[in-house]
């Protein structure tokens, strides 16, 4: 035997053969293939000239599998007794333009297989073609035998127990449906040809129903996800960018129920605006090429895989806010927001903007308060006991928290409205656009209670103090902030912990641009220098701006009032989709 793969690996219920067929590759009449399917996935072995080479496709590169039956030919005219295209072509039985003199059936399973060498994923399709029998029903009841034990392997269904011989065994039913929101200005404004090229095909492969709704102005995916019936779906999908899913996170813990919700529905982010961070952390994260940005995150929303994820508490002097990515005060958050003016040009926008940033280096002066990661902060850890636990009972209908003063607290857990309408969707997969808005009334915002001193309070003694002028400090709490910022390399999805990047006013430029350039290898944190530019592990942190200066602070790329803030981290408060 020559190139067999060694599979002693494999324990025996993995190597156990399911389903195993003799197939002939079209006008090769000598090339024979024994398929056999496992719980390891398919396996594809050639036989030729007393050598045998196998290649295996694992279950969890493949996506979905589909039944067709071969498409009626049409002549352009009378007088051609053949079509030019001596490509198979297949159609849905039902679509009554099959060809009835073939009684073959058809089984296409649609995989994504890894190429490590070119760090990308490849699409692969495998044709089975059923023709033992002499009678179409008969040979579709054998393909449809391999869907159905194929769609439950992909489902992660345990097939032990199946009669495999049974031709009536029962379909693996779906139970997921994902809620599609779009932004179509994302990025350079191609969200709409993204989602019908790049990610419907896939989804259709997978047979996942969904339904889309597109934005229609600004903090329309906020008031839609506050407002609607979201439990009619297990996954919500953003298309856009990172402004997008900050939307909508915001827009779940300002609802009644936000804590029954997060327990139902997972999250995902299909990269289709400038910055991308957390697409591109999720990446990172599971080891998945980047590669194009769309795909890892599109195969993501057709498995039921789920990590949890980490998400920060902001509070300002006005408003609570909930975070997933970082906030930023100085150079980065300047480029980000003043180089709006060139979103055109997608991410260059950033390096043009850059330059210009160094050249005029701007600092500010201010303090930043921040409770180290190895700190020992009795009531931090007690009070995230308490939230936890109370997210598992059955609470009253309506907890109201207070301060000592009396003031009511704006993240209390319920509160006694709730403004909430229906929506329901239709069957199979839709496109919709709904209207929906507030009367004028502002919503309240929930979620998890604060475990550290209100904004306006005084801050206990174990808590560390950075007081001066700064070039940057921004906090982050994933791996990349952005396409190409590996701004925090060993940041996990749920560790705990926000890292805090500081630099100092007495850093200087060129140490300045050496910082930028290695933010997209992470090689910047060699120039990490104590008493210059810091990278701090932490668990919350307090920046108070000089009011009489002018600046930009930013929450996941969004602008938000300059002031002081302050922000905590709550470890694996969601669950978001994985390749």
């Amino acid at each position: 035997m020559a190139d067999a793969i060694d599979q002693s690996g494999l324990d025996d219920n993995q190597s156990k053969t399911l389903l195993e067929e003799t197939f002939y590759v079209l006008k090769k009449k000598n090339s024979v293939f024994r398929v056999k399917l496992t719980n390891a996935g398919l396996h594809l072995i050639k036989e030729n000239d007393n050598q045998v080479k196998t290649q295996i496709i694992p279950v969890k590169d493949i996506i979905g599998c589909r039944c067709l039956r071969s498409k009626k030919q049409r002549n352009s005219c009378a007088c051609q007794s053949l079509s030019h295209s001596t490509s198979l072509k297949v159609v849905d039985e039902k679509s009554g333009d099959h060809d009835d003199a073939d009684i073959s059936a058809y089984l296409y399973i649609y995989a994504y297989i890894l190429r490590p060498n070119q760090n990308k994923r490849e699409r692969t399709t495998i044709t089975l073609r059923f023709r033992s029998f002499d009678k179409y029903d008969e040979n579709c009841k054998e393909a449809q035998r391999w869907r159905m034990i194929l769609k439950k392997l992909i489902k992660g269904e345990d097939v032990s127990m199946i009669n495999i011989s049974d031709y009536n065994i029962i379909p693996a039913k779906e139970n997921r449906r994902l809620l599609v929101l779009l932004n179509p200005k994302s990025g350079s404004g191609k969200g709409r040809i993204l989602f019908q090229k790049k990610i419907v095909p896939v989804l259709q492969e997978a047979e996942i129903p969904f339904d889309l709704h597109i934005t229609q102005y600004a903090n329309f995916a906020r008031e839609f996800v506050r407002n609607c019936h979201l439990y009619q779906w297990t996954s919500l999908i953003v298309v856009g960018g990172d402004g997008l899913l900050f939307e909508v996170i915001n827009g779940i813990f300002e609802r009644l129920d936000w804590a029954e919700v997060i327990k139902h529905i997972s999250f995902g982010i299909i990269p289709g605006g400038t910055g991308n961070g957390l697409a591109r952390s999720i990446a990172h994260f599971t080891g998945e090429p980047y590669n194009p940005p769309s795909l890892p995150s599109t195969l993501a929303a057709t498995r039921n895989f789920s990590e949890l994820m980490d998400i920060v508490r902001i509070e300002t002097r006005s408003q609570i806010l909930f975070s997933f990515l970082s906030i930023g005060w100085g150079i980065l958050s300047d480029i980000d927001i003043e180089s709006e003016i060139l979103r055109a040009l997608g991410e260059p926008r950033y390096v043009l903007w850059s330059v210009a940033r160094v050249i005029s280096l701007k600092s500010y002066s201010g303090k930043v308060y921040y409770l180290p990661a190895n700190a020992t902060f009795t009531t931090f850890e007690t009070k995230r006991d308490i939230f936890r636990s109370k997210s598992k009972v059955d609470l009253p209908t309506e907890v109201h928290l207070e301060t000592t003063d009396a003031r009511q607290r704006l993240d209390s857990w319920y509160s006694a409205a709730s403004r909430r309408s229906t929506y329901f969707s239709t069957t199979g997969s839709s496109y919709q656009s709904t209207t929906e808005s507030d009367d004028g009334e502002k919503p309240r915002m929930y979620g998890p209670a604060s475990q550290i001193p209100c904004i306006t309070a005084s801050l206990p003694s174990n808590w560390k103090c950075l007081n001066g002028r700064f070039i940057m400090v921004h906090a982050s709490y994933q791996s990349h902030i952005g396409t190409d910022l590996f701004v925090a390399p060993q940041s996990k999805l749920n560790d705990g912990l926000i890292w805090l990047l500081v630099i100092h006013a007495n850093a200087s430029r060129a140490q300045v641009i050496q910082f930028l350039l290695g933010l997209s290898s992470g090689s910047h944190t060699n120039t990490v220098c104590d008493g210059v530019i810091k990278m701090l592990p932490v668990r919350a942190f307090r920046i108070e701006p000089d009011l009489n200066e002018q600046g930009c602070l930013t929450v996941d790329g969004e602008i938000v009032e300059y002031g002081p803030i302050q922000a905590e981290i709550f470890p694996s408060l969601i669950k978001v989709m994985v390749p």
